[in-house]
């Protein structure tokens, strides 16, 4: 399955939305840095729980304000509610290619989508320190994704060579990070 094609698929920023809602959300990015942004936002969520745009718009505040504990919730939401539309089981860790089959023929963006959220939880719970976590879900998105077109295989690559012993940059010096 390619999933860089995006012909022929609807994307969540196409799914309809509440005028009131998109005003909420085009009022945030306005007030972006600001405590007024996520008000705007949770108004914005509240019109509209399970609208991905929504979600995302939250997901992107509280990752660049380092909330990360809210971000990481967000992402979850956001898969926990793409997967329930792909009648995905709720454990990412039941994910196989049988079932993204399936999820692909029901929506290829909505499956992407919630690939993607997935690597996003992977990439918080990285910045939280919960490597253990974070290789997990890195290991099953690559094993399902074998063209590693999501970059999950990479981000893998770079946990994993920050994650070895000291031995083992000796025989990789090319690998060896120097801190000034």
């Amino acid at each position: 399955m390619d999933l860089l094609d995006f012909s022929d698929c609807q994307l969540y920023f196409e799914e309809p939305m509440p005028a009131e809602a998109s005003r909420l959300i085009a009022q945030a990015a306005t007030e972006y840095g600001e405590p007024a942004a996520e008000l705007s936002l949770l108004r914005a969520h509240l019109l509209a729980p399970e609208n991905l745009m929504v979600l995302v718009g939250l997901y992107r505040y509280y990752f660049y304000q380092h909330r990360l504990d809210d971000a990481l919730a967000v992402a979850e939401r956001s898969m926990q509610l793409s997967g329930r539309h792909l009648g995905l089981p709720a454990d990412w860790q039941r994910l196989d290619e049988a079932r993204l089959g399936s999820a692909a023929a029901n929506s290829f963006g909505l499956l992407r989508f919630y690939l993607l959220a997935l690597k996003a939880a992977s990439v918080v719970l990285l910045r939280l320190g919960r490597t253990e976590e974070s290789r997990a879900r890195l290991i099953k998105l690559a094993g399902l994704d074998s063209r590693d077109q999501l970059g999950a295989g990479k981000l893998l690559e770079v946990v994993d060579e920050f994650q070895a012993p000291p031995e083992a940059a000796e025989t990789h010096p090319e690998l060896t990070l120097v801190a000034a």
